[in-house]
């Protein structure tokens, strides 16, 4: 910063006047520059779970997942120009899967009329928190009426796998955790949304959804959206919408 010079006009001892002095220009001043203030970092993404697997159960309600025997829940939408059914059916089957009794849940996706694949996945819920986790799956890839792979199959206990959250029991915005953590084969996860969504479809009007973001650990561009609804489950996977109400 540079400074003025304070000039004195010099005076005369035989003037009737008095000496008179300038009066010194404002030193200038330089406001301080903003300080910029960081966003806030989003939370790490959570890939493991302190739980008492002892306390699983293979029966239960999450509140947006009833883990309740007989649970059916039909969805139809279009793929590629192709119309797609999935139907998600909480079976009376259970495995015990890395020493936790869990529920099979079977997903049966057909897409212009045909089978494609079938999964069975093993899920157990908390019941003090009422978390769902997710233990793996088996997985029937079928073409042409034959199986034709298992891509995507992986078991909690098996080669480093561990199981995951598919559903937090009290989610809340920002949320985000893994759903699968099976190294090389399967690292979806979830971030939270909105737990205060309302969504009208054809089978009905909701409020209080919740809606999540996935993606995936092993594909950077992979994304989808779901939303869930208190006491009934899925509404919307991508491009499936529930078709009606379970009975």
């Amino acid at each position: 910063m540079k400074f003025m010079t304070i000039l004195i006009a010099g005076c005369t001892l035989l003037a009737l006047a008095g000496c008179a002095r300038e009066n010194p220009p404002a030193t200038p001043t330089t406001a301080p520059a903003a300080t910029e203030t960081a966003a806030p970092a989003a939370p790490a993404w959570r890939d493991a779970f302190a739980v008492d697997t002892t306390t699983l159960r293979p029966e239960g309600d999450n509140p947006y997942f009833p883990l309740r025997p007989g649970h059916m829940l039909t969805y139809a939408g279009s793929e590629d120009g192709e119309p797609v059914e999935l139907i998600i059916t909480v079976t009376n089957r259970t495995e015990v899967i890395d020493g936790v009794t869990t529920r099979v849940v079977e997903e049966r996706e057909s897409k212009d009329g045909e089978l494609v694949e079938v999964s069975r996945n093993w899920f157990a819920v908390d019941p003090a928190t009422q978390d769902l986790y997710y233990f793996g799956e088996e997985v029937d890839m079928y073409h042409a009426g034959r199986i034709s792979g298992h891509e995507g199959a992986w078991r909690s206990g098996v080669e480093g796998a561990r199981f995951g959250l598919l559903l937090p029991g009290a989610p809340r915005v920002g949320d985000r955790y893994y759903q699968e953590v099976a190294s090389g084969v399967a690292l979806d996860r979830a971030e939270v949304l909105f737990v205060t969504e309302s969504f009208t479809i054809s089978a009905g009007s909701f409020t209080n959804c919740l809606r999540t973001e996935e993606t995936s650990g092993l594909k950077a561009n992979e994304r989808g959206y779901k939303i869930y609804a208190p006491g009934v489950g899925l509404l919307k996977d991508g491009a499936l919408l529930l078709k009606s109400m379970p009975r």
